[in-house]
């Protein structure tokens, strides 16, 4: 059976700021105005981190504006969401991000065959340095792909 996956948002700032060193899939726990919300692209990951808080693994700011047609009942668009994942990977999660620098960022939400998953990534931030690096990196490979396109 092949997996259909609709990718919604990603958080582009992330792979900017942080080396990332590990990549985790967690499902969403969500309320119905915030789901039909995900399918019209109304969420936003910039800024937003996860925890783990007495075992369990939240995911906070992270922006799902508000249902526009819903008449009451709608949710709140900065609340703490709880992540579903395995009890055994949270507790090597939490072995890691106890490591000096480690953070967990969302990268990307997506609907794969339906339901809500998030990528979460182990990551340890960048300095200055290093984001000048890459831009310089990523400049010159540019460069070298238009001197070819030109050379053909």
């Amino acid at each position: 059976m092949p997996e259909h996956i609709k990718i919604i948002a990603e958080n582009r700032k992330a792979r900017h700021d942080f080396h990332i060193v590990d990549k985790f899939e967690a499902g969403l726990v969500l309320l119905g105005t915030e789901v039909k919300s995900l399918r019209q692209g109304r969420v936003n990951l910039k800024d937003s981190y996860a925890r783990i808080k007495n075992g369990e693994l939240w995911v906070y700011q992270m922006h799902i504006g508000p249902y526009p047609f819903a008449y009451y009942n709608n949710h709140e668009p900065l609340r703490p969401r709880k992540l579903l994942m395995h009890k055994y990977e949270i507790k090597r999660l939490y072995g890691k991000l106890n490591e000096r620098g480690y953070t967990l960022v969302p990268l990307q939400i997506y609907f794969r065959d339906g339901k809500a998953k998030l990528t979460l990534a182990l990551a340890k931030g960048k300095r200055k340095h290093d984001k000048r690096e890459a831009i310089r990196r990523r400049d010159e490979k540019r460069d070298l792909e238009r001197q070819r396109k030109e050379y053909k």
